[in-house]
């Protein structure tokens, strides 16, 4: 062997053992998160970062008005258009009045259009919406469209809208049956077995609190699965006062476990294939119809059951009302409660609810405990990263604006944002800063501040959102980082999502995405890397949207 050879072979013995000794005693995210540090400087050494000077705007100190938020009522479709000019239109949830195994209303209310009932000797039909039970109950207590009648999922809604002072009048308890639960990976629900002997929301809470369960559920705001999970966890720390210290104590020690509040129930269940949750909430009707989660998941059922009442609203004349009791009667025959079955309801009957009527108010005030308490006491960090690019120009960034004002109102105060714009290169409008009202201020100047032109280099943008929440978790490592992309979605300068999506998974930040008339698949495929919601929403309901948005995850 030649010394030169000799040398080589050395030098190469004595490089690789310095790289193993240096990674001794370190865990594999402790070295994954040293390899995005280098990358990160590496890659943000690359790009053209302003700093843009700070300017202050007048802020708006008036409560969240969510009738001004909400879209023109026909962003939410019509299934079934009523057939006479005497009709009720009625808001039904989306698991029964869609389409296929979720569109067992759609059906039946197109059979009772058909089957020539009268009332006061005249023909007589319905109208079903097709909205969300909790979208439909913030149209309803707002007063921005009230129907004649509501069939929310469950009666927790309808309680809702009686505290809000609309007049409700419960015409039937059940129009189909349904049942909420958790559903835990077969694995994972033997071993909790082994520990505590049986599963049940008690079971399930605990071991959370004990950190032995990872799990995640939905926005109590919005779903009905996660309101019914929210104020049956509550109900299990103190079942004689939801919003007692004991019960809120208890809340705040499992809350400080859960790892994953989902917007929607679609980024819930991606977030569980990826193998990131043990289980989740889930209604059963959805479950029964899930192909993937046959076999490897169990269903345990909790809180008060799905059973679709149906609530008649405002004073109505009697003829109205009329209608809507013939529809009850006609939806509840056994031929149609049989198609029911067909499609995945009207199992689990033997169940039964575990809590009884839960006051409107005290439901309203669950729901504010957890906006405050959700996070666990683990303060969040978020950069808001603002499109600005030419193809932004006009009604995109106007609404982009709008939506950013609004929004903001529902950001709590013990976190804290930043602001940055991207269009050719990046600009920092708002280095991260806690939000009280002089950070609020800065945030809104900047925001109007915000003027379309150039290319688009999104990427850029989130290396330097990354880079910004890197430097101020150095101050305070216990933060939660997320990022905010507000866009079109079309990028065509700088670094490609390929270049730095190890960068994204090495860090683990959560990178939530809105579009603007999108190109949405490029803005899902950012999204998706940690299981974060993209959210596609026209000029007519991003605003409403991004409310939502901020609310479950600020």
């Amino acid at each position: 062997m030649t010394a030169l050879l000799i040398l080589a072979v050395v030098f190469a013995l004595v490089y690789f053992g310095i790289n193993l000794t240096s990674n001794l005693g370190k865990s594999k995210s402790q070295v994954t998160l040293e390899e995005a540090a280098k990358q990160l400087n590496k890659l943000y050494g690359n790009i053209k970062v302003t700093n843009e000077p700070t300017v202050k705007g007048q802020i708006d100190l008036n409560p969240i008005d969510v009738a001004e938020s909400l879209p023109d009522i026909s962003k939410f479709p019509v299934t079934v258009n009523n057939s006479t000019n005497n009709f009720v239109e009625i808001f039904s949830s989306t698991e029964k009045s869609g389409t296929g195994v979720d569109g067992w209303l759609t059906d039946v209310a197109t059979e009772f259009n058909k089957a020539n009932i009268t009332v006061d000797g005249k023909p007589v039909s319905v109208k079903v919406r097709n909205i969300a039970s909790g979208t439909a109950a913030d149209y309803i207590k707002s007063g921005k469209y009230v129907p004649d009648a509501f069939t929310p999922s469950n009666e927790l809604w309808g309680e809702m809208v009686k505290a809000s002072g609309v007049k409700v009048q419960k015409v039937t308890d059940r129009l189909v049956g349904n049942v909420p639960g958790i559903v835990i990976a077969k694995s994972k629900y033997d071993g909790l077995m082994g520990t505590y002997g049986a599963i049940n929301i008690k079971t399930v809470t605990d071991a959370i609190a004990d950190n032995e369960f990872s799990m995640g559920y939905t926005d109590p705001f919005a779903s009905s699965t996660g309101l019914n999970f929210l104020v049956t966890a509550l109900n299990t720390f103190d079942s004689s006062n939801l919003l007692s210290d004991k019960a809120v104590k208890g809340f705040e020690k499992f809350q400080a476990n859960v790892p994953f509040i989902a917007s929607t129930t679609i980024q819930m269940r991606d977030a569980a294939k990826s193998g990131a949750l043990d289980g989740f909430v889930l209604e059963y009707q959805t479950y029964v119809n899930a192909a993937d989660l046959k076999g490897g998941y169990v269903f345990t059922p909790f809180g008060v059951r799905h059973d679709s009442p149906l609530y008649a609203l405002g004073d109505l004349p009697q003829a109205k009302l009329d209608i809507i009791k013939k529809f009850a009667e006609f939806v509840t025959q056994e031929k149609y409660q049989k198609t029911a079955k067909d499609k995945g309801f009207n199992n689990l009957d033997d169940y039964k609810s575990e809590m009884a009527v839960v006051d409107g108010s005290l439901l309203s005030a669950a729901q504010k405990l957890w906006k405050e308490k959700k996070n666990g006491g683990k303060p969040i960090a978020a950069v808001f990263v603002a499109d600005v690019s030419g193809s932004m120009a006009g009604e995109p960034l106007n609404r982009l604006k709008e939506s950013l004002l609004k929004g903001q109102k529902y950001l709590g105060k013990d976190n804290s944002i930043g602001l940055i714009s991207y269009s050719s290169s990046v600009s920092v409008r708002l280095p991260i800063g806690k939000f009280d009202t002089n950070q609020q201020s800065m945030f809104v100047g900047a925001v109007n501040s915000l003027q379309a032109n150039g290319g688009t280099a999104t990427f850029d943008a989130i290396v330097v959102a990354i880079k910004m929440l890197q430097d101020k978790m150095l101050e305070n490592p216990n933060m939660k980082p997320i990022i905010f992309v507000l866009s079109d979605g079309e990028t065509n300068e700088g670094y490609s999502l390929k270049d730095i999506k190890d960068l994204i998974e090495g860090y683990g930040v959560p990178i939530y995405t809105v579009g603007y008339n999108a190109n949405i698949k490029a803005l899902q495929s950012i999204s998706s890397i940690n299981e974060a919601a993209s959210i596609n929403a026209d000029t007519d309901d991003v605003v409403y949207k991004i409310g939502n948005l901020f609310n479950v995850q600020m």
